[in-house]
């Protein structure tokens, strides 16, 4: 790295921390430090949840799949675009979650099931959620390493010391500082602005690698595989083992049981404003992920072309000989795509890229600590203790916990040895919670036969099967027949089995969902507490309530879901009509060549230029509307997480409001 590229890249980081400085000050209760208030806003929300995507280990994990699959996953995803898209719009699992007023899944558990299986939900859900994190700060470091071209190790003192370790020790302990400062709203705030410059960056890493890489160059490379291996055909890459067909229809299943359940970035899903804010800071984050992609493809098919084409053998041959130096054969291949990037990069788009990484590490990071630490203390702590914590005790005893988390993750990610793609570790140790979670979370949600009884039964069932396939994984190796998401999609269909049929069988009273929901007569609650509330939904049949639009769309809303419905649609449409056609009358790959270079780089590119100017500008309004609220709000002490009788703390004072159609908050 040179002195300018150390300058990109040191420069938007010091903003950001100082910008983590200036927010302690608006961090003065538990609720801002776990939910930011719940005063955030939905474009706030799509970016800084979205920038826990934009870290070094999301990027080797995405040039994993693509080095190994290339285009032909993108096009079997579409399979899933119809049903993704109606479970965002609708606001599935997100919108009555919000509307429980709960901070975290395992304290909805004790609002719908018990005290006991709140607390075993959390420890479990804390769990697999430190292992399944254990491995993304080490994988961080280690890119970083490798990117930077740092010796593998350096001698301080007496000692040699992997270099991965300090920095490693380093990138944590920035994070856990971030993390500290002010809670959820510093985590919001700097991942948002971390997330506004990444679009910007985007744009000038693209503009590069289009100036250094020529389509034919790219294409002949993609177009060079044996039969069966197609990067670009997807009708001819029946011979690719875990990036298939199968992987995706699996992934659908198992995304849409699990909805919210997994819980990395728990905060954001109590955070938003209302309900509704919640529900289109999702679909607006599908937008900007969109703009996404053409970055990461981008990025990976140049490096592939780098280090297969002709016309780049001589800066091969040096990556080459840098991957030689690493022993671990999984590293190896971790490793091939960001080494051949720190070579091919021009000066000052490496540290523009650089920047972009650590920024993710930071964002990614602070939301795990913050999400992980604040499940131990809310979800296990807080329960089994007699008393709730006074306010202060109880924020100091969450910034020891984020502390308590970063130092497991760092000796878990220095001993840990990693076996497997890092998509398919996040697959089965996600299992070992959301395989039972997903049914408890729904059932809850959705239906008023469902029991503790059942709730039990699901998550023992699902855990079960997910920590035997860890376990069959680490002593069998790649010899066992199932992968990650094939265990974690079994574990899910048994789960959901046990649940309905055991509910069915011990229920003997339905249970009070509008109690649990806060309508009907306990509508009133909301106001009481200083919620905002939202205009009650009238009951009509339209075109958007078949996407699962209701009256809490504005016209703008209607404009930005209704227009990514239709967007997606219109390419699940070029996936049904490629596909009839391609069954009677194969395409050649020179056609299949084509078509990414439209679809695949061309459309994502402008989509990736319109983002950030969009993003950007409803970033800063809501950064700018989030503050003003802040220094408005009611400040209650006593909405810390702690539920009495069924019953939210804050709440369980309050007298019960007699029914009112007129407060009555409905949505299907």
């Amino acid at each position: 790295m040179t002195i300018i590229d150390w300058l990109v890249f040191g420069l938007p980081l010091v903003l950001v921390l100082s910008v983590g400085l200036l927010t302690q000050k608006y961090m003065r209760s538990v609720a801002d430090f776990l939910s930011g208030g719940r005063l955030a806003g939905p474009y706030l929300l799509a970016v800084a949840k979205g920038e826990m995507q934009a870290g070094a280990v999301v990027f080797v994990a995405s040039f994993e799949v693509i080095s190994r699959s290339g285009f032909t996953l993108v096009w079997w995803s579409w399979i899933a675009v119809p049903v993704t898209l109606i479970v965002a719009i609708s606001g599935f699992v997100v919108y009555r979650y919000r509307e429980t007023r709960a901070m975290t899944i395992a304290q909805f558990f004790e609002l719908r099931y018990s005290r006991r299986f709140r607390v075993f939900t959390g420890m479990l859900g804390f769990g697999a959620g430190i292992v399944n994190f254990g491995i993304i700060p080490a994988v961080g470091a280690r890119c970083m390493v490798y990117f930077l071209g740092l010796p593998p190790s350096l001698h301080l003192f007496s000692l040699t010391v992997s270099t991965s370790l300090l920095l490693m020790a380093v990138f944590l302990s920035i994070t856990v500082f971030i993390t500290l400062s002010g809670g959820l709203i510093t985590v919001m705030v700097t991942d948002c602005i971390e997330g506004m410059l990444s679009q910007f960056f985007y744009l000038i890493i693209i503009a590069s690698l289009l100036t250094m890489f020529s389509w034919s160059q790219i294409s002949e490379v993609l177009t060079s595989q044996p039969a069966g291996h197609s990067l670009v055909n997807p009708f001819d890459s029946g011979e690719l083992k875990d990036f298939n067909i199968w992987y995706v229809l699996m992934g659908l299943f198992v995304g849409v049981y699990g909805t919210m359940a997994w819980q990395n970035a728990n905060a954001y899903n109590s955070a938003a404003i209302t309900p509704h804010a919640s529900v289109m800071g999702g679909i607006l984050g599908r937008w900007r992920e969109s703009g996404k992609v053409a970055v990461v493809t981008l990025l990976a098919v140049c490096a592939m072309t780098y280090l297969s084409h002709p016309d780049f053998a001589k800066g091969a041959m040096e990556v080459r000989d840098q991957l030689a130096q690493i022993s671990d054969p999984q590293t190896q291949k971790q490793m091939e795509i960001p080494v051949a990037l720190a070579n091919l990069l021009p000066i000052g788009v490496r540290g523009i890229l650089c920047a972009i990484l650590v920024m993710g590490i930071f964002g990614g990071d602070s939301t795990h600590l913050h999400s992980w630490s604040g499940i131990f203390v809310q979800d296990v702590l807080l329960p089994l203790r007699r008393k709730p914590f006074e306010p202060k005790q109880h924020v100091r005893v969450l910034r020891w916990a984020v502390v308590g988390v970063a130092i497991f993750a760092f000796f878990f990610g220095a001993l840990f040895q990693q076996t497997e793609y890092i998509v398919m570790w996040w697959a089965v140790t996600t299992a070992i919670y959301v395989g039972g979670a997903g049914a408890c979370i729904i059932g809850g949600l959705y239906w008023r036969k469902g029991t503790t009884g059942g709730a039990w039964s699901a998550l023992l069932t699902g855990s079960g099967l997910s920590v035997g396939g860890i376990l069959a994984r680490q002593v069998y190796g790649t010899s066992f027949p199932l992968n990650g998401t094939q265990i974690s999609f079994t574990a899910t269909l048994v789960a959901i089995t046990v649940y309905v049929v055991v509910s069915l069988l011990t229920c003997r009273r339905d249970h009070d969902m509008d109690r649990l929901l806060h309508r009907g007569r306990y509508a009133v609650i909301k106001e009481k507490v200083g919620e905002v509330v939202e205009t009650p939904p009238r009951r009509r049949l339209r075109w958007g309530k078949l996407i699962g639009m209701d009256e809490n769309f504005t016209l703008r809303d209607k404009w930005i879901a209704g227009g990514l419905f239709g967007w997606s649609m219109l390419w699940v449409g070029v996936f049904a009509i490629g596909t009839i056609w391609n069954l009677i009358a194969p395409w050649p790959d020179s056609v299949w060549s084509s078509y990414w270079h439209i679809a695949g780089i061309g459309v994502p590119v402008l989509m990736s230029i319109v983002t950030a100017i969009w993003f950007t500008w409803g970033g800063v309004r809501d950064i700018r509307r989030l503050f003003v609220r802040l220094k408005e709000q009611r400040i209650d002490h006593l909405d810390d997480g702690t539920v009495v009788g069924h019953q939210n703390r804050d709440e369980s004072s309050l007298p019960e409001a007699p029914f009112s159609r007129e407060t009555s908050i409905s949505k299907p």
